[in-house]
């Protein structure tokens, strides 16, 4: 993996050529988390945040096929280590309708929470992956809330 284009900063920035540079990465995010941890997946429509969570979820040992929650909110994933909770909330209006639904109760199990289009404001400590497309197709993942070594 040529990560000459690879920066580190107080945000780590990798760049994905392909959907195997988009697992290398979710392999190294995978190996990092300890359970109750929450991410928040940032991006346009498009930009591969559900892909993303694909690729983590196969390095977390799921073994079930992950799609979009987009109607359902959540999905449950068994993993070798730890459950993973996939959100999606594109669809709620608030986040008063995701704790009516008890959504909230998800956050912080010893479950890794990774969430599309967050309406909930007051996520403690969350690791937040922002995605973005650039001209040539190439994806952008600016990472926060934890240290890799890319």
């Amino acid at each position: 993996m040529d990560n000459s284009d690879n920066i580190k900063n107080n945000k780590n920035i990798f760049i994905s050529r392909s959907m195997a540079d988009t697992e290398y990465l979710a392999g190294i995010v995978a190996g990092k988390l300890k359970g109750g941890d929450v991410i928040l997946l940032n991006g346009e429509m498009g930009a591969g945040k559900t892909a993303f969570t694909k690729c983590l979820a196969k390095r977390m040992g799921v073994k079930d096929i992950v799609t979009s929650p987009t109607f359902t909110f959540m999905k449950e994933y068994r993993g070798e280590r730890f459950a993973l909770y996939h959100f999606d909330m594109f669809r709620a209006e608030d986040e008063d309708e995701l704790y009516e639904l008890g959504l909230n109760d998800y956050l912080y199990m010893n479950g890794i929470c990774v969430i599309e289009w967050n309406k909930f404001e007051d996520v403690k400590d969350p690791i937040a992956i922002d995605i973005a497309v650039r001209d040539d197709g190439n994806r952008v993942f600016e990472i926060s809330g934890m240290d890799i070594d890319i």
